[in-house]
């Protein structure tokens, strides 16, 4: 009796996947834990291993093909009785509909430029519309008095305006008394609520395009997965982070001299000697300097989680688009340890053999485009991160030193943050001390 294999859980979040290579045939003998497939999620291209041995019977997918998590790929004839196919009443993935949850009702944000001041009952003053459906009865008189919120007709006139119930708002004045700033605090955190119950995969309506085949020759291409979700994640931290960067400088001219000349003790470890690999280790014991920046807001539950590991993840140029690998635990590894990793990641990304588990986990990010090019750039927040710091190239630069000017290799810097949580002091202090330990390594023993 056959068996059917089916496309199992890949990852958290992660739905559907391209197939990118089918590595069987009908006709074929697999083992359990054989690769079957390589499939491109929005993370990685990943390995699909069957759960099962026996000859393949079936083969229910080709190259190219969106394939969903259940749906089916082969059909196997078990080499024994201990493989156990699945009932035969379970529906293919692809016949169910899919259920599509309603987004719920959300405020304008119209509180934010609402600022009126006291004022007497007949004073009339026209305040922006929302969109809210109270419940009927909410604004008629209550058949019993005590059950009248107790504020001034000015502030029931404000909750009319914003749609909300007056007699569900908090008061903050004696006895409970309800004040204008209790409504819009009131009216922010029903648009906080319902900010939340937007599925964070809802990408905002799509802008219409002209036809541009009017001008000229053109031509379609898909996106890849890969491409898709970086324009998703950005587009997102673009629109909810808000973005400050910082910009700094820091003299390597010491820094590069040291880095040529370990630069084949390195090599026979088997890595490279690179600004970045040593950077992580100066970002690292940062991190400990300044644990906010080690950390990640949860603005659902109003905290701030501060992490105790310092997993930084590094941006890798692929021709398949930007990934970013983890090194985990940077603090606890020497630089030469850290070259050989990162060259070995980076590589894998560039092939396509990086893990989800190795996109996973980063506290900070680092991005370098120094060898590549630019003066200097402002790189967008990896959430759930709360900064990025970028490097760009370095050049030479008269630089007044000592009492006259000299040649100096100045390495431009520049770290964008989460305003929410990072003030622009925290990150001139920041930057200030990762400048320093690159210009004088001694502080990363003093004070890392």
């Amino acid at each position: 009796m056959a068996t059917e294999l089916r496309l199992p859980e890949l990852g958290e979040n992660i739905e559907t996947g391209q197939v990118v290579k089918v590595l069987v045939s009908p006709g074929d003998s697999i083992s359990p834990g054989q690769a079957v497939l390589e499939l491109e999620t929005d993370k990685a291209v990943v390995e699909v291993p069957s759960s099962v041995g026996g000859t393949v019977t079936g083969l229910y997918v080709e190259e190219g093909q969106e394939i969903k998590v259940g749906q089916l790929i082969l059909a196997v004839e078990a080499a024994s009785r201990e493989a156990e196919p699945q009932p035969e009443t379970q529906p293919p993935v692809e016949t169910q509909e899919p259920v599509v949850a309603k987004e719920p009702a959300q405020l304008e944000e119209a509180v934010g430029e609402v600022e009126l001041a006291e004022e007497e009952p007949d004073a009339e003053q026209e305040l922006p519309k929302t969109e809210v459906s109270p419940a009927p009865a909410l604004d008629r008189p209550p058949e019993t008095p005590a059950a009248i919120a107790p504020a001034a007709p000015s502030v029931r006139r404000l909750a009319r305006e914003l749609g909300v119930d007056i007699n569900q708002v908090p008061g903050s004045g004696p006895g409970g008394r309800i004040s204008m700033q209790d409504v819009k605090d009131y009216v922010r955190q029903l648009n906080t609520q319902a900010a939340r119950a937007r599925p964070l995969t809802q990408e905002p309506p799509a802008l219409p395009l002209p036809d541009f085949a009017r001008w000229g020759e053109v031509q379609r291409a898909p996106m890849s997965n890969i491409r898709r979700t970086t324009a998703r994640r950005l587009g997102q931290a673009w629109s909810t982070i808000p973005h400050v960067t910082h910009f700094e400088k820091a003299d390597i001219t010491e820094l590069e001299g040291l880095r040529k000349r370990y630069a084949s003790k390195a090599e026979a470890a088997g890595g490279k000697l690179t600004v970045t690999a040593i950077i992580l280790k100066v970002v690292a014991s940062a991190l400990k300097a300044f644990p906010k920046f080690n950390a990640s807001l949860d603005m659902a539950n109003q905290d701030i989680i501060y992490k105790k590991y310092y997993h930084i993840g590094v941006a890798v140029d692929t021709e398949h688009g930007l990934l970013v690998p983890v090194i985990r635990d940077v603090d606890r590894k020497n630089i030469l340890e850290l070259s050989v990793e990162l060259t070995q990641i980076s590589e894998k990304a560039r092939t396509r053999k990086v893990t989800l588990e190795d996109l996973e986990g980063s506290t900070f990010t680092i991005t370098n485009l120094g060898g590549i090019g630019g003066v200097n750039f402002a790189p967008i927040i990896n959430p759930p991160d709360v900064a990025i710091l970028g490097i760009a190239r370095a050049s030479r630069e008269a630089v007044f030193k000592d009492g006259g000017f000299e040649p100096r290799l100045m390495l431009p810097l520049s770290l964008s943050y989460d305003h929410r949580l990072i003030d622009g002091a925290d990150a001139a202090r920041f930057m200030r001390w990762v400048a320093q330990a690159i210009e004088q390594p001694f502080l990363l023993s003093l004070e890392g």
